[in-house]
């Protein structure tokens, strides 16, 4: 079999197939991050939403029509309209993740390609504008600048689109070199691609190469203006409008996507979620978070993100910007300012070289109007803190590969022109001293770029990797469990959403999964969503502790619980509560929403028994410490809350409290009660949340002498 010459591996370029093995490393490490460093995803919970997106899109849906569950399956960022709901993000990122769960089973394998391409394309971008040593340097620094590894090892847009930038600027230079019109189409398909993925950021990288554009009309019309008179377009004008026109292609599906799903082409989903979520000064807000972006502002937060982007988050940090402005500026006509290096040849595209360097006023000026910039700033003081600490300054992800390629530049045409530097002080130091200094910089050069990136990568590692270790523990019931038709109630820390913080626990998006999740609601939206889960196990995933945004205060014990709905003509439920020492009395207290009944225990012994009953009229007080009690009846209304507490009254005035909530609804023929109940033990209040949550499996969790025991049956059933 003859294989072509251009596809033989033994007649590529050395400098390619270097290129090609820095890519495929570089898609090795992030798959290893993204497995190792964040199994259960990270503390950016929009990765659940484009995963969620992702699982939409295999089930052939835009939207999860919730049905009788409503809103009680809203996921984080999705927009709710009532009947159905979508998520505020673009599908385009999601489908790409979707391409390789379909294929792989794993979409992680997508972020791994994802990293190889844009090294990949780094290298060529470097080999276009300079040559092809500059190109694998150029790649071999992206492929390891921190910003790169860690938030390519995410499920977020950032790396997923400037793949498509940065393929969009390899196609539009091939065909401005070449005047090909297939690079040219490719280059409207690509660009238009990162429109829809993320529009603002394929704009202002688009920017530099539309100007250029335009100005490369403007001169043919000029140049030849008798050809327009007999429509005969010249090359370029007929080059520049294929890539126009596949872009527009784009820019249509986006208003047309747009269009179906607000109802409207100019108002995209971000809007219909936040309509003050966009660019621009003024009042921003998303949901309960917002503040007066003004330019002063943006100017304060964009100089602190650029600043610790340059010093931090791109190749070798600070050594790394250096780089680059050498790069830029012996690229340019002002060489000669770097002593030494005026007469050193710079090979290469002057056009591509142009284009790179004007993403750096595109990029950052155009994102002092996003007001996101801000908001990755947790501390704008602390670099540390924030996303920004964790992953770097994402929204501006673009400048990583002209900063790699110009600071690969830089390093490679300084070496290059060493002889040139030495020259300066052949007559005071001898050769051997001038070689001695060139390898003592070099070293010192290679000693203090790595030392940058694993200063900054040591501590996102360690930051992430705290996070990891609560979500480890938080979803430890689930790695022990396997679900067949089940129904999970997941607790709300953050408010009304899922996925957010808990982004595994995701539905598929017919809600047909294996296990659908649900949020924890009120008594008669609990009973409406039993209703809608047909014969699906019931569940209830809960926690004692508190979640917390810091993972370092994060303390939770979590657990799963099995639900069951008990019913009868009547139901009899006996609760049993340890009482410590110290204890003076106790006070009964059976409560519903239309009133409540107490009883007093004095003299408590080591536990105190009590026994209460529901009927589909009333729940009653029937036993407590042996004594029997009459008429000790609360009214149920149709739905109900019915809650026991036990309050413990210590000497010297402290209480503990046993509190226990079961929902109850009243039938023809009796009631229904989902068991078990909440329970909870709390010092001092009576009601200390999910800080208190009794677990069963775990009453060492508690002081000396509490437990909390209860059972309900039921005296007759259908």
């Amino acid at each position: 079999m003859n294989v072509p010459p251009q596809l033989r591996v033994a007649s590529q370029p050395r400098e390619r197939l270097l290129a090609g093995a820095i890519a495929l490393l570089s898609g090795i490490v992030v798959f290893f991050i993204a497995t190792e460093l964040f199994p259960y995803h990270s503390s950016n919970h929009d990765e659940g939403v484009y995963l969620q997106q992702a699982s939409m899109l295999l089930d052939g849906q835009l939207q999860i029509r919730p049905g009788a569950f409503g809103d009680a399956v809203r996921p984080w960022f999705f927009v709710d309209s009532g009947e159905r709901m979508y998520p505020k993000y673009q599908p385009l990122p999601a489908g790409l993740y979707a391409i390789a769960m379909a294929l792989f089973g794993e979409p992680r394998v997508t972020l791994a390609l994802v990293a190889a391409g844009n090294t990949a394309l780094v290298y060529v971008l470097g080999s276009m504008a300079f040559d092809r040593k500059i190109g694998v340097v150029a790649a071999a620094a992206f492929s390891f600048a921190p910003m790169t590894l860690m938030t390519s090892s995410v499920f977020l847009p950032y790396a997923p689109t400037t793949v498509f930038n940065l393929a969009f600027a390899v196609a539009y230079l091939r065909s401005y070199r070449t005047g090909s019109r297939p690079a040219a189409i490719a280059a409207g398909l690509l660009i238009g691609t990162a429109f829809f993925m993320r529009p603002f950021t394929a704009v202002l990288f688009a920017t530099p190469f539309i100007l250029h554009a335009l100005w490369e009309v403007i001169t043919a019309i000029r140049a030849r203006p008798g050809d327009l008179r007999s429509f005969v377009l010249p090359e370029a004008i007929t080059r520049q409008a294929a890539t126009a026109t596949m872009g527009l292609a784009f820019v249509f599906l986006a208003l047309a996507y747009n269009t179906y799903l607000t109802g409207s082409p100019t108002e995209f989903p971000f809007q219909a979620f936040a309509p003050m979520d966009g660019p621009g000064f003024g009042t921003r807000r998303i949901l309960g978070h917002g503040i007066e972006y003004t330019p002063a502002l943006a100017f304060e937060s964009n100089t602190a993100v650029l600043y610790y982007l340059l010093t931090r988050w791109v190749p070798a940090g600070i050594v790394g910007t250096l780089l680059a402005a050498v790069g830029l500026a012996v690229s340019s006509r002002h060489r000669e300012l770097i002593p030494g290096l005026g007469g050193v040849s710079v090979p290469g595209d002057t056009t591509a070289r142009r284009l790179l360097a004007t993403l750096f006023v595109t990029v950052p000026g155009g994102n002092v109007f996003f007001w996101g910039n801000h908001n990755v700033l947790a501390d704008p003081t602390d670099p540390t803190d924030g996303f920004l600490g964790q992953f770097g300054p994402f929204y501006h992800f673009d400048l990583l590969a002209p900063v790699a390629i110009f600071a690969a530049a830089g390093a490679v045409l300084l070496w290059r022109g060493r002889g040139a530097v030495g020259a300066r002080f052949s007559d005071t130091v001898p050769s051997p001293g001038r070689r001695a200094i060139a390898v003592s910089v070099l070293v010192v050069f290679v000693l203090l770029s790595g030392g940058v990136n694993a200063g900054v990568l040591d501590g996102a590692v360690d930051r992430n990797a705290a996070q990891t270790a609560t979500y480890e523990d938080a979803y430890a019931p689930f790695e022990e469990s396997e679900f067949d038709n089940a129904l999970v109630f997941v607790p709300t820390p953050y408010g009304p959403w899922l996925n957010h913080p808990f982004q595994p626990l995701r539905n598929d998006g017919n809600l047909d999964g294996d296990a659908v999740y649900v949020l924890q609601q009120n008594p008669p939206r609990k009973f409406d969503i039993v209703d809608a889960a047909g014969d699906r196990a019931l569940y209830r995933y809960t926690y004692r502790g508190q979640w917390t945004v810091d993972p370092g205060e994060r303390d939770i014990n979590p657990a799963l619980q099995d639900l069951a709905v008990r019913e009868g003509d009547t139901l009899d439920g006996t609760t049993t509560v340890g009482i410590p020492d110290q204890v003076s009395h106790a006070v009964v207290r059976l409560e519903t929403d239309n009133g409540y009944e107490t009883a007093t225990v004095t003299d408590p012994a080591d536990s105190t028994t009590v026994e209460w009953s529901l009927s589909n009229a009333s729940a009653s007080l029937d036993l407590v410490a042996g004594e029997s009690f009459e008429n000790a009846t609360v009214a149920v209304e149709s739905v109900d809350q019915v809650v026991l507490k036990v309050r413990l009254v210590q000497q010297g005035a402290g209480t503990l409290t046993y509190r226990q909530e079961v929902a109850v609804r009243t039938t023809e023929s009796g009631v229904e009660a989902i068991w078990p109940p909440e329970r909870t033990v709390c010092p001092v209040v009576d009601d200390c949340g999910r800080e208190g949550t009794y677990l069963p499996e775990k009453p060492e969790q508690h002081r000396d002498g509490v437990f909390f025991e209860t059972v309900l049956e039921s005296e007759s059933t259908e």
